[in-house]
């Protein structure tokens, strides 16, 4: 109802809604990350060795894992045991983690930084550019001011929606205190989620620093930053009271904008944020002493950054280089995220990964897509405000000395090289998604790990290091547990199909997939639940080194650097607001893989370089989804 949105006497909404639990309700009473016992830890990694190693590899593998769990390994858990109970504010990962991204010194850009696109707008006269921008801006907004008065709906992963997500339950709830309320969900099955890092999603940008960036957040700060043909524009989006501009007024200054025919800079500063975290930190060092600060506290300090590009989408292999890395002139990879818009209305959002993960992303891209699209701030017959915006727009300028211009050309060079080397290629498998998969009682996610296993096998005769990303954000200041997918489980199903095919019968091949399914099942349920082996082993590492002690024997195996050499990297979401997503190879000779299974159909997006062939990769992903939907329907298949 419009009365419970908030509107300021320009009659366009402030906020979202106003949920009636404080957004934060749940997160003092979160449940910690648990450590995992050592013991697990080190079976869990041995289960993920077997399927890489010969028997002679496991062997000194198993020797070398049961050797550290004895000894140093024992005394390394027990002070991150000690430790964690010191520091019940938060989480064992997150201190190790940030420091992970942020120590660093690759580009963020290709390596780090991901995207995910959003859907076009269902009425296609919104799909409009200007309208667009202005549509999007006004809800990101929107977003921000109702996430910072506490009246954004908590994060909350609902099992049993018809009990706990509902109004009164809600009602009984907020007056359950802050410090208890998370029990209070969990009886009805409903898990509230971690919300810290929200707040980083606004006026936030990493920044390069010698051996280790860091995070700035200025919640001051009141205006937007705009990308076009590589120029930088800054304009106020709120006012000194917090109220939002009108819509009218959003829309002139973007228009505006988007009819400045200043000619693009010869030296386009974007370029920077592509390169070393070193080589980048040095030469903002030198734009700082060059009289650039106020500019550059702009960029740091805007809400976000939202680029304008001037030409139209043509597939979704030109969507996908768009938003995973674009024209770096027109981009500022270290900001919390870029609000992509091209000429044609496509949206889509590349965020940096230090600060978060997908899970805050994607409900602020959720809540963008729906307030833009249900109830839109502007329309096609909307007129721009009649304002001077040449007095509220500032166009910035860069003092550029011969040694920027220098750094600013060698950035370029490099970037358009690994944009050179990067292919992108996609699929869409048409004959079935969730919905038959749930049917024959088999787990949609499996299926579809188990064909980039099959796939791969298919191709390279191999099965590598494979990841894949999970949340961990049913606990405070969870970040992610990697699940592992090949297993000797995936191993013997994808043999049978791609090398034994004569000697199963369909029913055997039905069997070996309900076996994966299984497995996989409970590793997902391990990872989600904190119980992995992964990020244990890492702290574990990372305790050893923070106190100079000597790596243990244990991370010098050669199977450990096999095992953290992902060749096949993936990570999926479905939502109703996101068309695809995607990132870079995480790996020189690897696949970066985003993939969606949905009711129907599945998806899959590949990134890859020149030492990997990911149009083949993608077709023997399309013919392992077939064969493994053929046998599952009980069709008799075809080597």
């Amino acid at each position: 109802a419009p009365g419970r949105r908030g509107y300021s006497g320009a009659g366009a909404a402030e906020f979202l809604h106003r949920s009636i639990v404080p957004t934060m309700h749940y997160q003092k009473s979160l449940p910690r990350l648990p450590v995992p016992k050592l013991e697990d830890t080190i079976t869990r990694y041995l289960n993920a060795q077997k399927p890489l190693l010969n028997d002679d590899q496991f062997r000194k593998t198993e020797e070398l894992a049961h050797a550290f769990e004895k000894g140093i390994g024992r005394e390394l858990h027990e002070q991150l045991v000690a430790q964690d109970n010191q520091n019940k504010h938060t989480s064992y990962i997150t201190g190790p983690w940030f420091d992970m991204y942020l120590k660093a010194r690759e580009p963020v850009v290709l390596n780090f930084n991901a995207f995910m696109s959003f859907n076009p707008d269902p009425k296609s006269e919104y799909n409009d550019q200007l309208i667009r921008a202005t549509n999007m801006t006004v809800s990101a907004i929107r977003f921000m001011k109702t996430f910072r008065a506490g009246y954004l709906e908590p994060e909350v992963f609902h099992l049993n929606p018809e009990k706990s997500d509902t109004e009164i339950f809600k009602k009984i709830i907020r007056f359950v205190p802050s410090s208890i309320s998370w029990f209070g969900a969990y009886m009805v099955n409903a898990y509230p989620l971690d919300m810290s890092q929200y707040f980083r999603l606004f006026n936030s940008t990493r920044l390069p620093k010698l051996n280790k960036d860091e995070l700035y957040t200025d919640e001051k700060a009141k205006h937007l930053l705009v990308l076009r043909k590589g120029n930088f524009y800054v304009f106020d989006v709120v006012d000194r009271d917090g109220n939002m501009l009108k819509p009218s007024e959003i829309q002139a200054h973007l228009k505006y904008i988007l009819s400045d025919n200043s000619p693009a800079p010869a030296f386009p500063l974007g370029y920077l944020t592509s390169e070393n975290r070193d080589t980048w930190a040095l030469l903002r060092k030198n734009l700082l002493e060059n009289g650039n600060e106020e500019a550059l506290q702009k960029v740091d300090s805007a809400m976000f950054c939202l680029s304008l590009d001037d030409f139209p989408i043509k597939d979704f292999v030109h969507l996908s280089h768009t938003m995973l890395h674009g024209d770096a002139a027109n981009r500022w990879y270290d900001k919390s995220f870029n609000l992509i818009i091209t000429k044609d209305g496509t949206a889509g959002i590349n965020f940096e990964h230090s600060w978060g993960d997908g899970v805050a992303v994607l409900r602020f891209q959720n809540e963008v897509f729906k307030d833009s699209t249900k109830t839109p701030a502007i329309s096609p017959q909307s007129q721009p405000a009649p304002i001077d915006s040449s007095r509220a727009v500032q166009k910035l300028d860069f003092k550029l000395n011969d040694a920027l211009k220098a750094g600013i050309t060698k950035a370029k060079q490099k970037f358009d090289a690994t944009v050179e080397s990067l292919s992108l290629n996609m699929i869409q498998f048409q004959e079935g998604g969730k919905e038959l998969l749930k049917q024959k009682k088999v787990s949609p996610d499996a299926v579809a790990q188990l064909a980039f296993q099959m796939a791969f096998l298919r191709q390279y005769d191999q099965t590598v290091a494979t990841y894949e990303s999970c949340s961990t954000a049913a606990f405070k200041h969870g970040r992610t547990e990697t699940i592992r997918p090949a297993s000797v489980h995936t191993k013997k199903c994808s043999e049978a199909f791609v090398k034994e095919l004569s000697k199963h019968s369909t029913e055997e091949l039905q069997s070996l997939i309900v076996e994966c399914s299984k497995y996989h099942g409970r590793l997902t349920k391990e990872a989600a639940m904190g119980q992995g082996f992964d990020r244990h082993l890492f702290s574990l590492r990372y305790l050893a080194l923070s106190k100079g002690l000597a790596l243990p024997d244990f991370y010098q195996d050669q199977a450990y650097a096999r095992l953290n050499h992902n060749i096949i990297s993936t990570s999926t979401l479905v939502s109703p607001a996101v068309q695809l997503g995607g990132f870079g190879p995480v790996v020189a000779d690897g696949f970066g893989v985003g993939y969606q299974v949905q009711d129907d159909w599945i998806g899959c997006n590949v990134s890859s370089y020149p030492a990997r062939n990911g149009k083949e990769y993608l077709e023997c992903i399309y013919k392992s989804l077939e064969d493994i939907f053929n046998v599952l329907k009980g069709k008799k298949i075809g080597s």
